[in-house]
């Protein structure tokens, strides 16, 4: 639905809304200081409401100002996102608008890999859902099991990915900071 489309329904939305109350253009007027042309106008669809326009209506009839204007239905709340395959690792994005705090269903894989660990600006939550996770952080190496949380600031060097002994499934959560490339702690062997 355009902003168009939005304003078209105003006009019809006020003469309804003005006529189930039994209120004549003149009281209206009366009530709200403006004039009996300018609110046939904006019923008939002949004037662009405005905020200036809106609200004294909108107070005079006792309704919320979404009312007038015909806020569109909210949509289907459900996230349906497609998973993201990288590196081994599957993601399925749980957040839909860019910036802010972004959160991520993950699953990794049974798989035994040499910890490489990172740094980047941000803070990040993990939340175990099955599995056991290894979290390799600073000097610390712990394993996180299902129920289990880690909240850490990503400027320290970290890593982490299954135990080897089972796939694992997890919550990720971080901020808008840490949408951004993963920075190596130490350069990997061999560059």
């Amino acid at each position: 639905m355009t902003t168009d489309d939005v304003l078209a329904g105003v006009g019809p939305r006020l003469r309804r809304i003005r006529k189930e109350r039994e209120v004549t253009l003149a009281a209206l007027s009366e009530a709200t200081g403006i004039s009996v042309s300018t609110l046939s106008r904006l019923e008939s669809g002949l004037r662009k409401p405005s905020l200036e326009l809106l609200l004294p209506i909108a107070q005079a009839h006792q309704v919320p100002l979404d009312e007038l204007v015909g806020a569109p239905p909210v949509g289907d709340p459900r996230v349906r996102s497609k998973p993201i395959v990288r590196g081994g690792r599957t993601h399925w994005p749980l957040t839909r608008q860019p910036g802010g705090l972004q959160a991520y269903k993950v699953l990794e894989p049974q798989r035994t890999l040499e910890p490489d660990l990172r740094i980047h600006e941000g803070y990040e939550w993990l939340y175990v859902l099955s599995g056991k996770l290894r979290l390799v952080l600073g000097e610390h190496d712990v394993v996180l099991r299902a129920g289990e949380a880690a909240e850490f600031d990503t400027r320290v060097p970290h890593w982490f990915g299954s135990t080897g002994e089972g796939p694992v499934e997890f919550l990720s959560l971080f901020g808008p900071q840490g949408e951004r490339m993963h920075v190596r702690a130490k350069p990997a062997r061999g560059t």
